[in-house]
């Protein structure tokens, strides 16, 4: 198999992103997005997915965080379609029930090619640190569509917001690890109609 890896790039008048990952990597990131505690998040995700994340933004935050967050997640799903290719011999399916402290939070994915996205998480505040807590379910909105998954998170139980956004990206990442790993039994692709 060879290198999982994807650079994009996409430019639009509200924002300016690259994304290079390595979906065989180690963790390593390099955060910039301009929102302190989105770029919190984005390294929790590159940290407990094992990818290796650069991702770089210059968007108007002049206006708001919306642009930015949304459209992050617009190049990352089309980094990890890329870097997937066919999906040959990977799990395809993963998925993660993450404690952090009172915190209980449930993400489920099918690298399937069918987007869907399914999201309940209850934040009480309007704001985590710089970043508007609405632009999480768009954040993630944008990336099962724009990879082509099926993305269910759910909020089990908790109280803080800090912890139900970062237990929710955490259990992402431990789902995307799960989802492309490479298993040595799984030839071709891991569907019936023998291709995703």
């Amino acid at each position: 198999m060879g290198k999982r890896t994807a650079e994009i790039s996409r430019k639009t008048k509200e924002t300016d992103i690259t994304i290079k990952l390595d979906l065989d990597g180690t963790g390593k990131a390099d955060i910039n997005t301009g929102i302190g505690f989105f770029d919190h998040m984005l390294n929790s995700f590159a940290k407990h997915s094992f990818i290796d994340l650069e991702v770089k933004v210059n968007g108007d935050l002049q206006v708001d965080g919306h642009h930015s967050v949304e459209d992050t997640g617009i190049v990352l799903g089309e980094a990890l379609k890329k870097a997937l290719g066919d999906k040959a011999g990977i799990r395809r399916y993963g998925s993660s029930v993450l404690p952090m402290d009172e915190t209980l939070v449930m993400a489920a994915i099918d690298f399937c090619g069918r987007p869907y996205f399914n999201y309940d998480l209850k934040f009480t505040m309007p704001r985590i640190g710089e970043l508007d807590s609405e632009l999480i379910r768009e954040f993630f909105y944008a990336v099962s569509y724009s990879a082509a998954m099926n993305l269910h998170i759910k909020q089990l139980d908790g109280s803080n917001n800090h912890h139900i956004a970062e237990a929710a990206f955490k259990a992402f990442a431990k789902a995307v690890d799960e989802a492309k790993t490479v298993d040595p039994r799984v030839q071709g692709t891991l569907s019936t109609k023998g291709s995703l």
